[in-house]
């Protein structure tokens, strides 16, 4: 089996069913796949054929659908890029995937109109220009003959390239056994049918929207709403007129949602699996969602892009008592694990590393064995996650490995400080890292989104975290900034801040 045979059997099984909607326009699944079957033709006539890489830069639009499914049809592998990138990132994602074409949405041109293109085919929607192709054109030209796919779960598909938040982005290459099988998770795990209308808001250039809400939902022959960019106002629109049943959206989408003053003049009743991950949330702030949406349908998802992603699930009855960890087992297909730093299971309330062990797992690093090699650990594959498990067995994310920031030889977890800075009144973002100390290693800074300025910053989240922290892990240093950096995913860049950063003289 191959994705490309989903779509293909879903236009024989469900020929007049609604595969697409989106502003206003609708293709059933016949319709789609002969789209598919044109856009392939025209792309295999000029040249595009098994496994060369193809990059796809578009926003969730019709066009980004029928080229996703053209090019794995053609066997040739796909490799999606967020369409928030700038020239720069986009160029260098190009050069490391070898790439053979470029699919373009108009919208994005500007940003790539001075790529380097001489030995890509350059294919734009909208009108033909300079060395760019239509693609309204080859879609015109192709033919609706059906070509079949021939590949197995074993072939090479995808490479999805990570955020880069750390340094350059790496191209995280998936089989079609990786796909299909964090597809199958999701379909069984939240009950998707051909009954179900998935609303695309998230960039499906990402794992978790492209793998575990279009390829599983086209497994079923769901519908696909889809939005090329989120609003919380759009958000509550779709969801009234389009009667959604699952949504995914990161924990932020869902707060700047609860703030809206008209959400309860919204119909909101079809939504069966509000679904979120992507970003550590509070139980706090899972309350206010759930309080604002009125719903007792909030599921948690934990995983990363190198799992597929896959990892655990925190259903909506678990909420209740068990809200801001990420559940108490893996999801299906995925086992998991906590071990410390001698590589051992860690115990009850241990701080230890996530590992996870599935056929969900990436293949490799694309052109980077080493890093590949570093990533596993006996066919586990290390998250970099630091974890703890309750004595219920439920786990609860500590921070990252690599933002553990050690003070005088202790460990101090940024999430937990910043965690309850977050709840002063006065603060709307916050991040903490580690400033470089002559004497203690590292000492602790944070970087506020405040009202609050000054020394009078630091008075107050230092009195406010007297009674919350132990004296240790409350940061000595305060800066208050416009905004915190983020990356086009709209993860916060600590490293930025980090190279900002001269050590703090004793």
């Amino acid at each position: 089996m191959n994705i490309s045979r989903l779509l293909s059997r879903n236009a024989r099984k469900y020929p007049t069913h609604q595969a697409i909607v989106t502003e206003g326009e609708v293709l059933t699944y016949q319709e789609l796949n002969e789209a598919v079957n044109q856009f392939a033709s025209s792309l295999h006539h000029r040249g595009i054929g098994l496994g060369d890489k193809v990059v796809l830069f578009m926003p969730n639009t019709k066009e980004f659908v029928i080229s996703y499914f053209a090019v794995l049809r053609l066997g040739a592998i796909i490799v999606p890029v967020n369409a928030k990138l700038t020239l720069e990132e986009l160029g260098f994602i190009v050069d490391h995937s070898d790439a053979k074409a470029i699919l373009v949405h108009e919208w994005l041109w500007e940003t790539c109109r001075d790529l380097k293109t001489d030995e890509l085919l350059c294919v734009k929607t909208g009108n033909a220009q300079d060395s760019w192709k239509s693609f309204e054109t080859l879609l015109k030209e192709g033919r609706t003959d059906e070509i079949d796919c021939r590949l197995t779960e074993d072939d090479e598909a995808t490479i999805l390239y990570t955020s880069g938040t750390t340094g350059q982005p790496k191209g995280v290459l998936f089989t079609y056994r990786n796909i299909l099988t964090v597809s199958t998770m999701m379909c069984v795990e939240f009950e998707m049918k051909p009954e179900s209308r998935i609303l695309h808001m998230m960039p499906l250039s990402h794992s978790a929207p492209l793998h575990l809400f279009l390829v599983a939902g086209t497994y079923v022959g769901s519908t696909h709403i889809l939005s090329p960019t989120f609003t919380p106002e759009s958000l509550l629109n779709l969801v009234d007129q389009e009667r959604i049943t699952h949504f995914f959206g990161a924990p932020v989408a869902y707060l700047f949602t609860a703030k809206m003053p008209n959400i309860n003049t919204h119909n909101l009743t079809s939504m069966k699996y509000w679904v979120y991950g992507g970003a550590p949330v509070s139980a706090e702030e899972i309350n206010i969602i759930k309080e604002k949406l009125g719903t007792d349908l909030l599921h948690c998802v934990y995983g990363l892009t190198e799992a597929g992603p896959s990892g655990t699930l925190l259903t909506a009855d678990e909420h209740l008592e068990k809200g801001g960890s990420i559940g108490n087992r893996g999801a299906l297909g995925t086992d998991i694990i906590i071990v410390n730093e001698e590589g051992e299971p860690a115990g009850v309330n241990e701080v230890g590393e996530i590992l996870l062990y599935g056929e969900g797992n990436m293949k490799e690093y694309y052109k980077d064995p080493e890093k590949t090699k570093e990533t596993y650990m006996n066919g586990w594959l290390k998250t970099g996650d630091l974890a703890r498990k309750d004595e219920d067995g439920y786990i609860w994310v500590v921070d990252r490995k690599k933002d553990m920031i050690i003070s005088g030889g202790v460990n101090v977890y940024p999430k937990e400080i910043e965690e309850q800075l977050i709840k002063h009144p006065a603060i709307s973002e916050v991040a903490v890292v580690g400033v470089p100390h002559p004497e203690w290693g590292e000492t602790v800074k944070a970087y506020v989104v405040s009202t609050l300025g000054g020394k009078k910053l630091a008075r107050e989240c230092k009195a406010y975290l007297a009674e919350k922290l132990a004296s240790y892990k409350i940061p000595k240093l305060y800066e208050g900034i416009p905004a915190l950096p983020r990356n086009a995913t709209g993860k916060i860049l600590k490293q930025v801040l980090r190279d900002e950063i001269q050590e703090v003289k004793s």
